[in-house]
């Protein structure tokens, strides 16, 4: 049986003419800068960590990215905590990459969009610390990318 509230909102939804779904997945819309960003840095952790099973060697700057991605993610997390948004509430990721060479460019491309959302204009005093730090991290694991493209050639 269906509670009050539920039916409730499913008879508001149905009534704006959205379904709960799609109100639901427009949820990061609000705070986007950070939440996106950090979306993009754990999709881009991803790329740079996963093993194929056919080829199963890492370089050490892949490693290297991994870490520095990490630690961009910390500094992001951190200064959403401070800032008071809701660091649950993520923008899903993109899955679609292809071989290794596709992985790593991907994650490139996450990296500068990560920080293209960070730099802007910090309001909240006690998240800038956070936000530059961050910054510098997504700038040291986008050079820590790129050298693993070029350690594997490409």
């Amino acid at each position: 049986m269906m509670s009050k509230t539920i039916k409730a909102s499913l008879v508001a939804f149905s009534i704006l003419g959205m379904t709960p779904l799609a109100a639901h997945a427009q949820w990061w819309q609000r705070h986007p800068a950070y939440l996106k960003a950090m979306s993009d840095l754990r999709e881009a952790y991803w790329l740079v960590e996963f093993q194929d099973t056919a080829n199963p060697l890492r370089k050490g700057e892949e490693m290297q990215a991994g870490r520095a991605i990490r630690a961009a993610y910390q500094s992001l997390k951190d200064a959403s905590i401070v800032d008071g948004k809701d660091i649950e509430a993520r923008p899903p990721a993109d899955p679609t990459w292809g071989d290794r060479r596709g992985r790593l460019h991907k994650a490139m491309d996450l990296l500068h969009d990560a920080h293209e959302q960070v730099s802007h204009e910090e309001d909240d005093s006690a998240a800038r610390g956070f936000k530059m730090r961050a910054i510098a991290q997504i700038d040291a694991a986008a050079h820590d990318t790129n050298a693993a493209m070029h350690a594997w050639n490409f």
